[in-house]
């Protein structure tokens, strides 16, 4: 997804891996909100029907990303492991990395010998007011709920288990000791998904870091785009 019109030239290009659904479809407001400042975005889309790991993600992203314009990775919840992979061995146009709502350890790594469990569960069994308070809360309104469920109903099944069972058993902690990119980590102070110390955990491995934490639920950029669009404004303007 991108957005035409005026556009800074000085400014990094954003590139944005998106979160578990990666249909890249929940980012309007927040890329509407980036473009205003003159910043020009691509939100990159997995597959909907194939089922990739991380490791084989990274070899997909790769291959989409700008090879012409220097660009900065946001890594988005599910997407923060795969951001720190690329940023760690990184293209020749990378300047820098945001983390939004993500992690470099799973927290849910006390469940990797229930993996084989994941696979068989049936993924469309939690109900969206649920998932509405899980991932949105308070911030929760009906069009956001109307995006979550049409984005997550795009993907095959069997893709979101494999995902599912990818971020349940990732570590990218010696990755992320290897960025040496600036780097802006964006928290939500209200996140029902990821515990605090697991935020904390993730900005602490990395250096030199800007931390900023924004009243918001775990979908952050979709639930306060304005307030995540600031942010990232004035970090890519501090990188010319």
């Amino acid at each position: 997804m991108q957005l035409p019109g005026t556009l800074s030239p000085g400014l990094p290009h954003l590139v944005i891996l998106p979160g578990l659904d990666a249909t890249g479809t929940q980012h309007a407001a927040f890329c509407a909100a980036l473009h205003v400042q003159g910043i020009a975005t691509t939100v990159i889309a997995y597959p909907v029907d194939r089922a990739l790991d991380y490791t084989e993600l990274d070899a997909f992203v790769r291959q989409a990303l700008p090879t012409t314009t220097p660009y900065v990775l946001l890594g988005e919840s599910f997407s923060g492991p795969l951001a720190l992979a690329i940023a760690a061995h990184p293209p020749l146009l990378l300047r820098g990395l945001i983390l939004s709502t993500t992690f470099a350890r799973s927290p849910w790594r006390s469940l990797r010998a229930m993996q084989s469990l994941v696979y068989r569960a049936p993924v469309r069994l939690l109900p969206m007011p649920l998932l509405s308070w899980w991932l949105l809360g308070r911030w929760s309104t009906p069009a956001l709920r109307r995006e979550l469920a049409a984005a997550l109903a795009q993907v095959d099944d069997d893709v979101l288990r494999t995902r599912a069972v990818a971020a349940i058993g990732v570590d990218r902690s010696a990755h992320a000791g290897r960025v040496d990119t600036p780097v802006l980590c964006l928290h939500a102070r209200h996140d029902r998904l990821l515990p605090e110390f697991c935020q904390r955990h993730l900005s602490g491995l990395l250096h030199p870091t800007s931390v900023r934490w924004l009243d918001g639920p775990h979908l952050l950029l979709q639930a306060r785009p304005q307030a995540a669009a600031d942010e990232v404004g004035r970090y890519l303007r501090g990188l010319t």
